[in-house]
This record gives C-alpha cells, sequence and structure tokens, in this order.
C-alpha cells in the first residue's frame, strides 16, 4: 500500500498541493478523482491552484477515500495528528442493525392486519425517541438501539393502514421515523443509506399529502445534500419546500397544534438556508434568510420549540453563532454567543453544538486556551454529539496541534475521549 504520508506532503505545501501531488503519484487525472468525489475537473483544478479553499470536512474525507488514504493529516499536514479516514461502511455499533432494517425491509401487502401496531401508539414512540434524541448525552447509542424496531413497525403500520384516517397518520409517522433515521445516523452511515433515508422520508410524507410533512422530509433532505457538499441543490431543496408551507402561515400565529408546527417547520427551513448560505460564504443571503428564521419564531409563543427540529427562539439565536462562525466572522460570533442562556435550549445536543460553534470562533480568533475549555464543555453536555460531529472532530485536533504546552495534556485526553487519534 502505499505510504501514508509522502515526502512532499511535509510541511510549506498547500491543501492543493498535496492533493495534485498525491493525485499524480497515482496516475489519476483530475477528471477521475473529481468524479470521485461528485465534483467537476474544473473545481479540482481551482483546489490545486489555490485557487479555492478546501474547508469542506466532508469533501477532504471523500479526497482522502478517493487517494486510498487512511490518514487525512496526508492532506491538512497536521503533524502529529492522526486523523483516521473513514473507508468502512459501519462505524458505529448500531449501524449494522439499523442497516438492515433499513435495506432489508420485508415486502408487506397493502391492507394486510397491521399485526397490533397501533397508529397512536407508534406515535407516541416516534415523539418520545425524538425527545431522547435530544435529551441524551448518548443520543446516537441510546436513539440507534430503538431504531429498528420502530423502523419495522412504522414500515408495517404505513402498508397495513386501512381507510384515510388511518393510513395519512401511519404515513407520516414512517416519515418521522426515518427523518429521525437520517439524524441518528448522519456522519456514520454509508451515503447509500443516507440517500436512501432521505429520500424514502420525503416519499412517504407525499402520499400521505401532508404539507408539513413534505416539508419537514425536505428539512432532512437539505441536510444530507448539504453534508454531501451539494449546497445549491440543498438551498433549492429548503426554499422550494418554505414556499409550499407560505400559503399556510397566515393563521399559524394563533392557536396551537398544527398552527404551530407550520411556522416551526418553516422557521427552520429558514436556518438551514442561512446555515447553508454562510458556508458558502454568501454574507447577504445567510443573514436574510436567518432573519425571515427569527421572524418566524418571533410569530410564535416565547416558549414554543418545535419536538424534531427545536426551532424556538433559543434556537435562531444558536444559528447566529452558526452562521457568524461558517462565515469567519469570529468576533461578531462569540459577541453573539455572550448574550445566550443556554438552559433556554432543551435539546442536549444543539447545546453541546453550540460550544463547538463557540470554540471555533475562539480557534478561529487564535485562542486555543479558551476554544480548549469550551470543547470540553461540550463533550461533557454531549460525548456522542462532539464525537461524531465532523467540526468538532476537526476542532478536537486543531486543538491538539495548538494548545500550549502546558495545556497538550488536557488536549491530548479530550482528543482521545472524541476519538481523535494522536501521535
Amino acid at each position: 500500500m502505499p505510504s501514508q504520508k509522502p515526502e512532499f506532503a511535509a510541511g510549506g505545501l498547500s491543501v492543493g498541493d498535496r492533493v495534485r501531488a498525491l493525485r499524480e503519484a497515482r496516475g489519476m487525472t483530475r477528471a477521475v478523482l473529481a468524479g470521485l468525489c461528485g465534483r467537476g475537473p474544473d473545481w479540482l483544478k481551482k483546489i490545486e491552484a489555490g485557487e479555492r479553499d478546501l474547508d469542506s470536512y466532508t469533501l477532504l474525507l471523500r479526497l482522502a477515500a478517493a487517494l486510498q488514504l487512511s490518514d487525512l493529516s496526508a492532506l491538512t499536514g497536521a503533524e502529529g495528528i492522526a486523523q483516521p479516514v473513514p473507508l468502512g461502511r459501519l462505524s458505529h455499533p448500531a449501524m449494522p442493525e439499523i442497516w438492515s432494517a433499513v435495506m432489508l425491509r420485508g415486502v408487506v401487502p397493502e391492507g394486510t392486519p397491521p399485526e397490533g401496531v397501533d397508529v397512536a401508539a407508534l406515535r407516541g414512540r416516534v415523539d418520545q425517541t425524538w425527545r431522547l434524541w435530544h435529551t441524551s448525552a448518548r443520543n446516537r447509542t441510546e436513539v440507534g438501539a430503538l431504531l429498528p424496531a420502530l423502523i419495522r413497525d412504522a414500515e408495517t403500520a404505513a402498508r397495513s393502514a386501512n381507510g384515510a384516517g388511518r393510513r395519512r397518520p401511519a404515513l407520516v409517522a414512517l416519515s418521522d421515523t426515518y427523518r429521525l433515521v437520517g439524524q441518528a445516523t448522519a456522519y456514520v452511515a454509508p451515503a447509500e443509506l443516507a440517500w436512501v433515508v432521505a429520500d424514502r422520508a420525503l416519499a412517504a410524507a407525499r402520499q400521505a399529502d401532508d404539507p408539513v410533512a413534505i416539508a419537514a422530509a425536505a428539512w432532512n433532505m437539505g441536510n444530507v445534500l448539504r453534508e454531501t457538499s451539494y449546497p445549491e441543490e440543498a438551498l433549492r431543496t429548503v426554499t422550494e419546500a418554505a414556499e409550499l408551507l407560505s400559503p399556510h402561515l397566515d393563521d399559524a400565529s394563533e392557536g396551537t397544534g398544527p398552527e404551530h408546527e407550520r411556522r416551526g417547520v418553516y422557521g427552520a427551513l429558514q436556518l438551514h438556508a442561512a446555515v447553508t448560505c454562510a458556508r458558502e460564504g454568501r454574507e447577504g443571503d445567510a443573514w436574510r434568510y436567518w432573519d425571515t428564521g427569527d421572524r418566524a419564531a418571533r410569530s410564535l409563543p416565547p416558549a414554543y420549540v418545535h419536538p424534531s427540529t427545536v426551532f424556538s427562539r433559543a434556537n435562531v439565536r444558536f444559528h447566529a453563532v452558526s452562521v457568524a462562525t461558517d462565515l469567519r466572522t469570529c468576533g461578531k460570533a462569540l459577541s453573539l454567543a455572550d448574550d445566550i442562556d443556554p438552559d433556554t435550549m432543551p435539546s442536549t445536543e444543539r447545546r453541546a453544538r453550540l460550544w463547538v460553534e463557540v470554540a471555533r470562533g475562539h480557534l478561529q480568533r487564535g485562542d486555543a486556551t479558551a476554544a480548549l475549555h469550551v470543547m470540553q464543555k461540550a463533550h461533557a453536555i454531549g460525548a456522542e454529539t462532539v464525537r461524531y460531529t465532523p467540526a468538532a472532530r476537526t476542532a478536537t485536533a486543531e486543538l491538539w496541534r495548538r494548545a500550549p504546552r502546558a495545556l497538550r495534556t488536557e488536549a491530548g485526553e479530550l482528543a482521545s475521549a472524541v476519538g481523535v487519534a494522536v501521535a
């Protein structure tokens, strides 16, 4: 097998230089390597020439895998830090059973008795599992253990329900189940599973002919598109879904239940669009979408929280930090974070992610000491959120590299806990 850290990947070379050298060493054309990453040769040419930054963790992993590297530092040049490239399919203990439930589902003829699957009870289980996802520090493990049975029961209920009164809620429950699968397996599922899950969530929602379920499934599909480096498609998907809900919002600011849910999903779509634009450096568009999401949140009761997306006034403020961090305006990000009370957010996962964003802001400012303190706090709140989120893993590896000598032991302990190997 080729050396993972050839001499030409030593310090002093840019990421683009390393990509070009590794590609040429393997006799690969730009078209071939770019195609393996789902991009065009012009994109790769700009990366190699240093005309475009390669700041997407997903694309770094794709390039590393396509170049047959087992260590991402061969591209990043991070000396002393081993950053394994996940080349296998299953990197979380729950994945084999989830894979089996999703990919090997039985074919149950329409109209078959539900064999004890009660749609109302199923709905309650789905909602309860979503709550567990947002409240557990070990959310992937605990939710992952429940998902196989939930998937099978939701499939059975949707395929066997008779009459519109039972079939529609069964299909919505199925769509919500697959959205939860998408959340719980993000970054650990193979690409084919991620796409299948997102497509099934959207297909079930469309069969139910439920605008809110369709929009929520589109939000989920947007996540997959964005994280697989299709930002334009992600933005189009969520903005079209928002347009679908828009005519139904006039009566959504009063009352409870469905009225609030429509506005909640609409707001979540706006925040999704804001982050997508921020990651592409589109500052004006990012804050425009964020403003729309903020208005949606302010039109809802102060205590409102959407059960799955956790859209709320607090989440809007959390997203402002993410937008500012992704735009690399670290001063603004940290200033915004100073004004946030994390305890206003009922989701453990989102609280942990907020501290990850704050840590990224400190790293952008060059304050590794503050970043380490904040990352330790994020890990204490949501260990699995940090362990399985690429941005958190990247920040952890950077912390170990940049931490002052006096804090190197603490940074190494954090890296070990997160699963980022250090040499």
